[in-house]
């Protein structure tokens, strides 16, 4: 066995050599990440770039090789990352001092530039952070307390993403979606601000109730001026059975069973009576 090495030191000097080399080139990119090659200090090559048309299991991953002692690998997640803002104080624009507690989600899209600008994803994650803190203030200083509380919270949080995307990309990376986990007022503020918004409603119901009376006065003596219309053209071409018809009206007034107890005293010659001496 020695005699074999002696004779072969060479050949198993170079084979294992060979081996180490061979190992040492091949990397596994697994569906999950993204491999950049770097050589003498600059990424030049990226396996299984993050691609959204891309379906699972027909992507980059797999087996890859690089030159070995020359190359350096670096991976990036594929998936997405969270960006977790600390709660802030923002002021409305109804001058109310808001906590605010929000997030982010992104992922790597450009890994060269997320490694020429950054280096890793958790410098982004910290460049990201004051970034978000920065739009989210400017955004949420453009709207009221109540605001926050309707559907014009959707159109906010599109804002802050489409202003943080636009400062991420700048780190190769893009931002998904942004969510605001908590908007409140501090304490001892919340209960004076329902005060102000009960006080606020009350004036508007009031302003309706008003504006309905007065709508209402409006078409109900539109209603009566036309009916008047209405019987003046009607009985005026007949005046005779007007007078008829209004006696008649006097009389079921008069008479009416719930006039009973009451007695009336009139002349029979009275004119008020003609109608029962007609035939």
């Amino acid at each position: 066995m020695s005699n074999l090495w002696q004779n072969y030191r060479a050949f198993w000097i170079a084979a294992g050599v060979i081996v180490i080399a061979l190992m040492m080139s091949v990397i596994i990119v697994p569906e999950s990440e993204q491999a950049v090659i770097i050589r003498t200090g600059k990424p030049i090559d990226v396996y299984n770039r993050y691609d959204p048309k891309a379906a699972y299991g027909q992507t980059d991953s797999g087996i890859h090789f690089r030159l070995p002692f020359i190359d350096q690998v670096q991976r990036i997640d594929k998936r997405l990352l969270s960006v977790d803002m600390q709660q802030q104080q923002v002021l409305s624009t109804d001058q109310d001092r808001l906590i605010v507690d929000a997030y982010a989600r992104y992922r790597i899209i450009d890994p060269i530039r997320m490694v020429q600008s950054a280096g890793t994803t958790e410098r982004v994650t910290q460049q990201l952070e004051p970034i978000l803190s920065s739009v989210l203030r400017q955004e949420l200083g453009k709207r009221t307390f109540q605001s926050l509380l309707t559907a014009e919270r959707g159109r906010a949080m599109e804002n802050i993403r489409d202003g943080l995307d636009r400062e991420a990309r700048e780190y190769g990376a893009q931002v998904v979606d942004v969510r605001i986990k908590r908007a409140d007022l501090p304490e001892g503020a919340l209960a004076s601000a329902f005060t102000r918004m009960e006080a606020a409603r009350q004036e508007e119901a009031k302003t309706i109730t008003a504006q309905g009376q007065m709508d209402a006065q409006i078409i109900r003596a539109d209603a009566e001026g036309r009916a008047a219309k209405i019987y003046a053209t009607s009985f005026g071409q007949d005046p005779r059975f007007y007078d008829f018809y209004r006696a008649m009206q006097s009389y079921d007034f008069s008479f009416a069973k719930d006039q009973s107890g009451k007695t009336i005293l009139i002349s029979p010659d009275n004119a008020y009576l003609k109608h029962f001496k007609e035939p």
